[in-house]
Order: structure tokens, then sequence, then C-alpha cells
């Protein structure tokens, strides 16, 4: 089949430095040009080449000898971490999302994602078309929490999910294309080049914020069809306000596709208070029961007391919505109890788990 080469060559270009192509070609002043057989000539073969790297791109989104020449080549490009800590813990993480997708979306079945840990210690992740994914080590390294490299991966999934990469690529290399026709590229190195960019640039074409918001959406879907707490979504993000500070751009992945992390924190916090039944909100890490105040969290020596905050909200969020709040609240072991749920384990600095049980019954 002709993608077949095509494949070939995108997975080729990527070991060779296609990274450094513009991925706009220049563009001409198109409306100052009169067309001469010859451009005429030029704009059907990038009508051809357009056609054919959408056939590429859908030949790596889609089939398996697609999906596995990407995969190969995203190893090879960013490097593989060998880690069995961050191995198995991206295999457990990775399989209990893939059951909660498939509860809310069945078509993850028919394409499983394939998935490694890169060997960068930056914070980051990313999942590109045909559900290739890449954790980087750093995550592992800078995020104690698994319930919170959960949700950044569940965020990744919502772009696989919702083919946010394949879709963005295809619309970005058609207006690749178009800008080329004044030029009349009609030979195979314009061709190699956009399939080397699409290869390459696919990890993080996520295309706008509206895919942002939707990914993050699917994100806390997900987490809510799993043991983790939803609270984490929340959690990283005000992680991320706490390493890289109040400013846009300070998010994983692409900061100019992204909304700030405060806004995205803000948006998750906003969907646990209307999950709890309205019953359980965080702000500036005091978290509130029926509005009034149950407790400010202390901070950790690897985590700020905000942060805790949304794991607590997280919590209580399960609780109210799973009709715990008709039991009494209890210390178990020391962590605070509300029928069958955990809310809170107290650590130094925080009040103990008697009194903050006590308070939340006069709360709740």
């Amino acid at each position: 089949m002709v993608f077949k080469s095509i494949v070939k060559k995108i997975c080729a270009a990527v070991t060779i430095g296609a990274v450094t192509f513009s991925f706009m070609l220049p563009i001409q002043k198109a409306e100052a040009l009169s067309l001469s057989i010859g451009d005429l000539i030029g704009i059907g073969a990038t009508a051809y080449q357009m056609k054919q790297i959408q056939a590429s791109c859908k030949a790596l989104n889609y089939t398996d000898e697609g999906r596995k020449e990407l995969y190969n080549a995203f190893r090879k490009e960013y490097g593989v971490n060998d880690s069995p800590e961050y191995n198995r813990q991206l295999d457990r993480v990775m399989k209990n999302l893939s059951a909660a997708v498939a509860k809310i979306d069945p078509s993850i079945n028919d394409s499983p994602y394939m998935y490694f840990v890169s060997n960068d210690a930056s914070i980051n992740a990313a999942c590109g078309m045909g559900h290739v994914m890449m954790v980087n080590f750093g995550t592992f390294v800078n995020i104690p929490s698994e319930d919170e490299i959960a949700a950044i991966v569940g965020h990744e999934m919502g772009h696989g999910q919702k083919n946010h990469v394949y879709n963005s690529i295809r619309k970005k290399q058609t207006r690749t294309l178009l800008a080329g026709v004044a030029a009349a590229a009609t030979n195979a190195s314009v061709l190699t080049q956009l399939a080397g960019q699409v290869a390459l640039m696919n990890v993080n074409a996520h295309s706008d914020k509206k895919n942002e918001k939707q990914a993050d959406d699917l994100s806390m879907d997900y987490m809510l069809q799993t043991d983790y707490n939803p609270g984490a979504c929340a959690a990283v993000m005000q992680r991320f306000v706490d390493i890289f500070g109040k400013s846009k751009g300070n998010s994983i992945l692409n900061p100019s596709d992204h909304p700030d992390s405060e806004s995205r924190r803000d948006k998750h916090a906003k969907t646990l208070y209307e999950y709890s039944g309205k019953k359980a909100s965080a702000a500036d890490g005091l978290v509130k029961v029926n509005n009034k105040d149950f407790c400010r969290p202390a901070a950790t020596s690897n985590m700020s007391g905000a942060e805790r905050s949304y794991f607590v909200l997280g919590n209580l969020a399960k609780a109210f919505h799973n009709g715990q709040d008709k039991y009494e609240a209890t210390v178990k072991n020391g962590t605070v109890m509300l029928g069958s749920q955990e809310i809170f384990t107290p650590a130094r600095g925080d009040e103990s788990a008697e009194v903050l049980a006590a308070r939340l019954n006069s709360l709740k």
C-alpha cells in the first residue's frame, strides 16, 4: 500500500532531525498571484501531496502497523527510561485508567494505548497520534502522588480518545500545504519534510484551549471511575502553581496551548463541589463543609497545605456523592473517616483526627 512507504519515511525523518524543519513553508503573496499552467500543475501536485500526507496520518492514527512504527520512532527519538519503579507505576496507572475509560468510551478497546517512560528529566507527558503516549521520568521524580500522575495521564488520554492530535495535525498540515501552493512545490523533499514534521509535532499538537479544557474534563470523568482521589486533578495544578509561580504558561506540555494552572485548578475544584452535592469546597488552602470551615491542612516536606487541601476535597466529594454522610465521622488508625470513606490523615501541624472528626459531625 502507498501509505506503508510514507509511514517509513515519516519514522525515518524522526531520527534524522526532522524537528528542525520549519512547520510553515514560506507564504507568498497569494492575493497578487496570477496562475500559469505551471502554477496549476503545482497546485495539482500539492493536492496530491495533501492526499498522501493525510493518508499517512490516518495510517499512524488507526492502523496497528502505523501505531507501532510511531511508537518505536518516539522511543528512539526521546529515549526510554528503564527504572523498574517508574515503569511499574505507569503500568498500574495505565491499567486502572484504561479500565475507567472503557466504562465511558469502549472504543479504547479497539486501540489500546502504547506507552513508555521517556528519558527526560522535565515534568511532562504527551499523547500523540495512534494512542502513543510517553511520560517523562522527571514527572515521577517531582510528583510524589500516584493519584496526581494518574490525573496527568488521564488528561492525555482525553486527548487520545477525542483524536485531538490527529485532527489538529490534519488541519495544520493542510494549511502548510496550501501555503506552499504559490511555490508550486512538487518535489519529494517537501513531502518528506512535511511528513517528518507531522511525526514529531504530534506530541503536543493539541490545537487550542478548547481541546485542553475538554481533556481536563475527561480526566476528571476518568478519575471518578477509579479508586484514585479525584481531588488530584486540582491538586496537581496547585503543585504547578507552587513550582512555577502564578503566571500564565506554567502548565505542563505546551504553555501556549493550555489555560493557566490556576484556572484549571479552580475548574476542577468547582466540579468536585458540584459532585459533592454542593456540600464540600476548597480554596486558598481552606476546606469547607456546607460553607463552614472544616480544616486548613499544614504543609508537609513534599506538599503544600493548599495542595493537600484538594485531596481532602476529593475525599469529601466522594463521601457526600456516595451517601456516606449518613454515617458518623470516626477515627480509624489516625485517619478521619466518613462512613467507609477515608477523608484525611493529619500530619505534623494539623489538628488531631479526633478534633476534625468531631467538627465534621457538627458540619455535615
